[in-house]
Parts: C-alpha cells; structure tokens; sequence
C-alpha cells in the first residue's frame, strides 16, 4: 500500500526557511558552484545553525506524539524540497539528522525549486527563504510562505506551539482588502463587511493549513479528556488590523470552516509588532510585508505575498 499523505498536515521546507545559509550561500555567490560543492562536503559533518522556521518545525513534529502509531501513522509530514543536488543537500540531510528531526522524505532538483510538486504531496504549506520561488508558487495559487529574516522564538522550557495569522490576504482572500485598498475609505470597508456580515469569505493560501492544524487541536482536546493531566500545546491566535464592526464577519467565516482560533486580536491599526512581542509566536504569517518590519524583530515572520496588496506593492 503506498503511504497515504491525504489524511495527514504536510509542510513542505525549504533548507533556507530551516537553517541559516548565509555562509553557504556566500560562498556559492563569491566562488561559484564548484568551490560551493567542495566547502559543503568538506563541512559534511557541521551542522547547519538553526533559521527562522526551525522551532516551528521542531515543534510541529513533536506534535507527532499525539499518534497512537507516530513512526507508521504520523499526524504531521515534512518534507525537504531542495534546490541543491542530491550530493550538496547531504549536508541538509546530516544536519536534519543531527537535530533528530523526524524528517526522512526530500526531493532534491538541481537549480530548480520544486515547488510544482506542491499539490502531489498535498502540501498545505511550503516555507523557503527565497522570494522569487515563493512568488511563483502564489502565482499558481499554492500555499507558499517567504520566511524573511527575522529573531527567532525558542524557548527551550517550552514545548507548546504558538501560531498566528494575519486574516486578510492569509486565511481569508484578498476580496475585503480590495474593498480598502480602492476606496481607502474605513468607513466603506465596515460597511462593505457589515452588509456581508453572514457571507462566509472565499478561502485565502493558508485556509487548508488553518484547517489541519484544527484537526491536530482535536486529537489534543480527546487526549484531554482521557487524561485530564495533558496540557494543550498547540494555541492558534488571529492578529489582525480588523477591529469592530468588521470582526464579525472574520469570526463567522472561521466557525464556517469548522474552526476556531484560541485568541483573536482586532487592533484596528494598532502595530502588531508590539501585540506579537508579548505574544510570541513561534511564527506569525501576514500578507503586507510593512506590517512585518516590526514584528521580524520580535517574532520569526512570514510573508505570504498574495492578492491586492503585493500586486501594488
């Protein structure tokens, strides 16, 4: 029987969203590929550093534990997508080993990013550090996130996972923030939500991901109730420049979905950075990049450069 992915959260990385390249990278820019190969298989057995997706992944995957079978029947599914060849991503592979990651599938393409193999692996999220791979991918609708440079959360007393979402332009589509990008009316917008209040949005790149994480939730609310003594670990908060009356109908577009989120922040323009500096997610996705300038120094960032906001920008 093959292994079924359909029934499972996958996330597909990128070794640039994992670990920090700099070196690497400089070293293939300033020296080219053939030097590029020889400095990494002379470093075979150094493990990369940590970047800015690793504590989500580390975390994610410990999630697997909530499996009556975790090595056969996992919750969650990571899978390397590489641009390296399969020789220089050893490397990749050798540090994931080192860090006991429970990371066992890839898919090396020389100088190619693979990314069209998205929808095969039904992959609800794909990380990388580079933006033109990431604004191809939204090009062809998939669930891709640019990982920007950013500080990282890991607190290592800590083994819960903190998530949060941008609504408009992340979990929902880019229909409201057309609203108020072409009318640059506030009043309007909450007119035009208001008016629409029972509409259920249509689904933004990350409404799937949303989705499979609230399974995950489940499976920790039944482990709750069997054991009172388990503590939730997984906690999915909402930050958003939505405030009243425009918070409904984000509200009622969740409970449609069948899911809920654990916080929900409507800052009406309020700046995130200084919300997410106390909340501190082990990662944070937005669609406009301006709101990420302040919260990359308190909280790893991911852009999601889709709709009417990147298409101005």
């Amino acid at each position: 029987m093959p292994y079924d992915l359909n029934k499972r959260l996958v996330i597909g990385v990128a070794s640039s969203a994992m670990f920090d390249l700099t070196e690497s990278d400089s070293v293939f820019r300033e020296k080219g590929e053939e030097q590029y190969r020889i400095f990494q298989e002379s470093n075979l057995n150094n493990p990369l550093p940590k970047g800015i997706a690793f504590s989500f992944i580390r975390r994610l995957l410990s999630l697997n534990d909530l499996s009556s079978d975790p090595i056969n029947d996992p919750l969650v599914e990571v899978v390397l997508l590489s641009k390296n060849d399969p020789d220089t991503g050893l490397r990749v592979m050798r540090t994931i080993a080192h860090y006991e990651l429970g990371i066992t599938r890839a898919i090396f393409m020389q100088g190619q990013s693979p990314y069209e193999y998205i929808p095969a692996l039904n992959i609800s999220l794909f990380l990388s550090g580079n933006r033109s791979d990431i604004d191809a991918a939204i090009k062809l609708n998939l669930p891709a996130g640019h990982a920007m440079k950013s500080s990282v959360v890991d607190d290592d007393d800590d083994d819960g996972l903190r998530i949060a979402f941008d609504f408009d332009g992340v979990l929902a589509d880019d229909e409201s923030e057309t609203v108020m990008q072409e009318t640059r009316d506030l009043q309007k917008f909450h007119s035009h939500e208001t008016l629409n209040v029972m509409q259920p949005h249509n689904p933004g790149p990350l409404k799937e991901f949303l989705i499979r994480i609230s399974t995950i939730q489940s499976v920790e609310e039944n482990r709750k109730r069997s054991d009172p003594r388990y503590e939730n670990r997984l906690r999915v908060s909402i930050v958003t420049a939505r405030n009243a009356p425009s918070h409904e109908r984000a509200l009622n577009t969740l409970k449609s979905w069948g899911v809920m989120a654990n916080d929900a922040f409507f800052l009406g323009g309020i700046e995130k950075g200084k919300v997410l500096g106390v909340l501190r997610p082990h990662i944070f996705f937005d669609d406009q990049s301006g709101h990420l300038t302040s919260v990359a120094q308190v909280a790893p960032s991911v852009h999601i450069p889709f709709g009417i906001t990147n298409r101005n920008s």
